[in-house]
This record gives C-alpha cells, sequence and structure tokens, in this order.
C-alpha cells in the first residue's frame, strides 16, 4: 500500500493561511497599512475601488525595501521582527508572523515598488496566486507603494462571500480608524474611487478623534469628553471617556495596547462599571482608551488577526482601569450626588437621658458546674417545632401549582380583569410602574417598555401594510453625513422612507429632513437618525426584516411614554388594555420584561 501523506504545495498553503488572515478586503487594508507603520512612515495614502474588490492600494513615505528584501517579503514566515521565540514576547511592531504579504499574495494580483532612501533606483514584482510573474528595477519614490487588484479572483467561492459595497466600505473604514486613531502624528488620505474621504493631518489625540469623528450629526466632541490618566508600575492608561449625557444606545468604544487595536470585554466592563446608575437603560457611553504595557506581560499572539490580547494581571489591570473611570466621572462632577431619599423611611425613638450611668451591658447567665456528657442534662428537642416548621410545606406546594396553572391562563385571565376594573382601580409607582390588583395579586407594568411593545407592533403593521402616514416638518432639517455614515444611511434610505421619513438631496454627503412618521414629536430628527445608523452599523445580521425592526424599535422608543411621566387613571388603563392586546405582552422587542405579577402567595409569605 503506497504511502499517503505528503507537503503541501506552498501556494495551496499560502490559500489555507490566507483564509485565517485575510477574510475581506479590511483585512488587506490592515495588513499593509500595519507594514507601512512598521517601515517608519510619516505620510500613509490610502486608495480603494469597488470596496476592495478591484483595488487596494496603500503608499507610504517609509524606509522602503532593497531588491533581495522586497523578492523575500512574499515568502511565507519571512519577517525581520523576530529571530527566535523568545522575542515573541517583547514585540513593539505590529507585523511579525510573516503570513500576512503571503498570503495576499496567494488570493489576489500584487505590483509592489519600492525604494530605500539611499538607492538610485527601486524594485518592481508582479505576483498572482503566489506565482511571480515579473521582477524588474524601476524609477520610484522613496518609500512602498502596494497594489493589490482582484482579491479572491482565484477563489470564486470566497469572492461571492463578500458583502455588498457599502457593508465592506464600512468595515475598510472602520480598520482605518482602528489605525489612524492610534497613531495621530501620522498624516493620513483615504480615497474612495478616486474622491478624498478623510484628510487627517498630524495632530494630538483629541484632535484626531474630532478629525474623524467631528463631521458626522455636529457633535461636540471637545465638550463631551473627559480625560483618563493614570501610572503604575503595572501599566499606564490614558485616553479619553464620554460624559454621561452624550451616551448613546451604539457608541465608539476603543482600547488600544502598545499602539494596537484590541478587544476585551473584561476591560469594557471595568469601563461601565464606573458609569453605574449614571446611563439610562440601552445607552452606553464613548470611549478612546490607550494601554502602555511591558510587552513580556501580554501575549498578541493568540489570534491570527492580533485584535485579542492576553494579558498577564488583568484583574489588578481591571481595578486600576475602574478606578481610573471613576476618578476622572469625579473629578469633572458627573458623578451623582449622594441621595439621602427618606421619604417612607422607618422612625427610630431617640433615648433622651441625661447621663448613661443607667446603661449597662447585656449579661450572658451561664451555669459553670454544667457538663454535657451527664446524662441528667441530656437535652430533649421540642418535636413540635420541626412539625411546625414543615407545617406549610404541602400548602405551599399547591400554590406553585396554581402558580403554573395561572401563568398558562395569564393572558385571557389578565386582560378579562383589566377590562373589568375602573380607570380609579390604577395606581402609579414612583411614575413609573402601572400597577392592579387582580385576582392572583398585584400586576405591575413598566410604563416605557409597554409603550414601546404597543408602538413596535403598531408600526410593524403599518410598514407591511404600506399605511404608514408622514407630518411634514414646518422647518426642514438638514443633516450632514461623514463618509462611514453616508454608505449606511444609503443601505437604510428605503425603509426609513417607508416608516415615514420624507428626504431629498442637497449635495452628495448632505440631506433635508422633510418630514418625519406621524407617530414622532421630537425636537432633532438628527439625533434619532444618528442613533438608528449606529445601531445598524453594529448589528450582527444585515437583513431588510432585521433593518425594519430596528427603525420600528427607534422610532417607538422615541416616540413611547418616558420613565418619570405622570399619567392619569384614564391613560394608565388605556396603556394596560392596549397592552394585553398585544400578541406578545411579556416582553419588549429588544427581549426586555414588561409585566411582573407579585402572586399572593407571594405577599403572604411576607406576613407568615
Amino acid at each position: 500500500m503506497s504511502d499517503i501523506i505528503h507537503l503541501l504545495p506552498d501556494s495551496v498553503a499560502n490559500q489555507i493561511a490566507a483564509g485565517e488572515v485575510i477574510t475581506r478586503p479590511a483585512s488587506v487594508l490592515k495588513e499593509l497599512v500595519e507594514n507601512s507603520i512598521d517601515a517608519g512612515a510619516t505620510e500613509i495614502k490610502i486608495l480603494v475601488r469597488s470596496a476592495g474588490r478591484e483595488l487596494i492600494q496603500v503608499s507610504d513615505n517609509g524606509h522602503g525595501m532593497s531588491e533581495t528584501d522586497a523578492r523575500m517579503s512574499f515568502e511565507r514566515h519571512s519577517t525581520s521582527k523576530i529571530n527566535d521565540a523568545s522575542d515573541l514576547f517583547s514585540l513593539r511592531t505590529l507585523g511579525f508572523r510573516g503570513e500576512a504579504l503571503a498570503s495576499i499574495a496567494a488570493v489576489a494580483q500584487i505590483e509592489l515598488r519600492t525604494r530605500r532612501q539611499n538607492d538610485e533606483i527601486g524594485t518592481m514584482i508582479e505576483i498572482a496566486g503566489s506565482r511571480v510573474f515579473s521582477q524588474i528595477s524601476v524609477q520610484c519614490e522613496k518609500g512602498t507603494i502596494f497594489q493589490v487588484k482582484n482579491l479572491f479572483f482565484n477563489l470564486p467561492a470566497r469572492r461571492r462571500f463578500l458583502k455588498s459595497d457599502n457593508v465592506e466600505n464600512n468595515h475598510l473604514l472602520q480598520e482605518f480608524f482602528r489605525i489612524a486613531l492610534v497613531y495621530p502624528q501620522i498624516e493620513f488620505e483615504f480615497y474612495d474611487n478616486k474622491t478624498l474621504v478623510y484628510q487627517l493631518i498630524s495632530a494630538n489625540t483629541k484632535g484626531r478623534i474630532e478629525a474623524i469623528f467631528g463631521k458626522s450629526q455636529k457633535r461636540k466632541w471637545e465638550q463631551q469628553l473627559l480625560s483618563i490618566q493614570t501610572n503604575s508600575t503595572l501599566v499606564n492608561i490614558y485616553g479619553y471617556i464620554g460624559k454621561p449625557e452624550f451616551a448613546q444606545r451604539t457608541a465608539n468604544q476603543y482600547f488600544f495596547v502598545n499602539g494596537r487595536y484590541m478587544r476585551h470585554p473584561y476591560f469594557h466592563r471595568a469601563v461601565m462599571m464606573a458609569y453605574d446608575r449614571l446611563l439610562q437603560p440601552n445607552e452606553n457611553p464613548n470611549y478612546f482608551i490607550y494601554f502602555e504595557i511591558d510587552p513580556e506581560s501580554i501575549d498578541i499572539n493568540v489570534h491570527p488577526t492580533k485584535t485579542e490580547i492576553k494579558f498577564e494581571n488583568e484583574t489588578a489591570i481591571f481595578s486600576i482601569l475602574s478606578a481610573a473611570a471613576k476618578e476622572a466621572l469625579g473629578k469633572f462632577q458627573v458623578a451623582p450626588p449622594i441621595d439621602f431619599d427618606t421619604e417612607g423611611a422607618p422612625t427610630f425613638p431617640v433615648r433622651q437621658a441625661k447621663n448613661f450611668s443607667d446603661i449597662r451591658p447585656p449579661q450572658v447567665n451561664f451555669n459553670p458546674q454544667y457538663n454535657p456528657f451527664d446524662s441528667n442534662n441530656t437535652y430533649k428537642r421540642n418535636a413540635d417545632n420541626w412539625e411546625k416548621l414543615y407545617s406549610g410545606l404541602q400548602t405551599l406546594e399547591k400554590s406553585s401549582e396554581n402558580i403554573d396553572i395561572t401563568e398558562k391562563l395569564f393572558e385571557e385571565n389578565i386582560l378579562h380583569d383589566i377590562e373589568n376594573k375602573k380607570d380609579t382601580d390604577f395606581f402609579q409607582l414612583k411614575n413609573r410602574f402601572i400597577a392592579l390588583g387582580i385576582h392572583s395579586g398585584l400586576l405591575l407594568i413598566e410604563q416605557h417598555r409597554a409603550h414601546i411593545r404597543i408602538l413596535f407592533d403598531k408600526i410593524i403593521a403599518q410598514i407591511t401594510e404600506n399605511q404608514i402616514y408622514s407630518q411634514q416638518l414646518m422647518f426642514p432639517e438638514e443633516i450632514s453625513f461623514s463618509p462611514a455614515t453616508l454608505l449606511s444611511f444609503s443601505d437604510m434610505q428605503p425603509e426609513l422612507e417607508k416608516a415615514g421619513f420624507i428626504f431629498s438631496k442637497l449635495n452628495n454627503n448632505t440631506f433635508i429632513i422633510n418630514a418625519l412618521p406621524a407617530i414622532l414629536n421630537i425636537s432633532s430628527a438628527e439625533n434619532l437618525l444618528a442613533e438608528m445608523i449606529d445601531e445598524q452599523n453594529n448589528l450582527p445580521q444585515k437583513s431588510v426584516d432585521k433593518l425594519r425592526e430596528n427603525i420600528a424599535l427607534s422610532i417607538a422608543s422615541s416616540a413611547a411614554i418616558k420613565v418619570g411621566q405622570t399619567l392619569s387613571s384614564t391613560e394608565m388603563a388605556d396603556l394596560a388594555k392596549r397592552l394585553f392586546l398585544c400578541a406578545n405582552n411579556a416582553y419588549s422587542p429588544d427581549g426586555k420584561v414588561i409585566t411582573n405579577i407579585i402572586y399572593y402567595e407571594e405577599i403572604e409569605k411576607i406576613f407568615w
């Protein structure tokens, strides 16, 4: 029987590696720009065409490469960053594995031009599908120009799995932001089909944040960012966190470590702890936080894209980060004052005495002659006490059965109870909950979520039946979009118009809002649209149905009765009746509990 194990050809091995490293055009952009930064570039120009499918070009003024280095750079595992395994724990460069260029060359057509400062002529190499077609000497500027053409040309199945141009362009911009935010001293230009989208001059960190995000929704980043700074022997942390009043459903949240973007849910929780009780439900703060740490205490080699990083002292850094965020919020007096709410608090009598001579410490009496092994001192338990302890168990089990039955008949019985109640039977608790006594106990309804459910179902039905109504604005609003948000808005515009928005185009990135859904009564449609676009960008699924639901939820949330709003008895009764006519009256569209019953059995146990 012949042998069956053999070595894969380099071209096939590189394609397999490309499957881990190069997942979409944004992956190519990331690898090329990181190489430019490692080469000491101070100016980087990016050009993409057809969302990166047709062309991704990155030009820099870095050190450039020699003829030999240019050729070797496409060999798998060729690197100038490491010599042995110990170097993996002291890395300060972005690239180091030597897989990126070999992986890109395996799935695209590449043209490289490069020249070092002291060389008179440069080198041009053409590669496609890991095969070198030419290598010649050419005249070119100092630095490097990479052109990656026809990505996945030899893997049509992979190419078909790429998303729409708008989605892929959004991923390209996200990768661009992650690099530009951590290197504000480098000048960047970003072109989309020869249109200049971003021109970022050298600036400080806050200036770079303003340059990237300040164009959209007219947000004043200078006013909303709080400085965060802490230094320790373990880690240095600096950057900015957003004021609570500028929080939104989907915020800009970035972590960077030693010049590299990272995802870290554990550290995200540390930041969110600092905002405890400062944010409204579903709101998240913006933050841009940078870590400087000894490379030997982190492992960046745990994921092919190097965005997941393992820290040696995560628990200690968690505490430092949370404390730094709390300090920043407290320093700028955005933390809430201590609320000494004494309403409903019990009153304790105060002993009035001219002196304390009559106060005696508690006395403990015991028998020093007591012998626990003396048969005459044997303690006899009172069996009646144990019988009393378990006397209610059978009743409790029956109560549990009743509770299950009540839950099965929940909708029918509740609606019947509500329809037979007077308006005056409803009362409001803390201007948030509607309370009503029913046959099985006390019904509580969260008014804001209840109204969201009612409006959401109504909006979805109207959109489906094409019966949505719009309300013309007396003073139409102008809204400008950044390149990133413009792509998302273009995807969303048809569904927004089905929901009742009416737009007219002023220029390439500016629109006029002429009308809103009639259900809305808001002071600014611009903020609502910004939130909807942010949420859409963060949805894992981009289907039309999911987009429609997201728009309906945003409209319903904006139009719904707010927490803290006082309601009349008639309004409470009407809201409760409409809620229990909904098909799903137990949960809001985003999965939050709307109603709850405190059963009589539970109330009785309180007084046992």
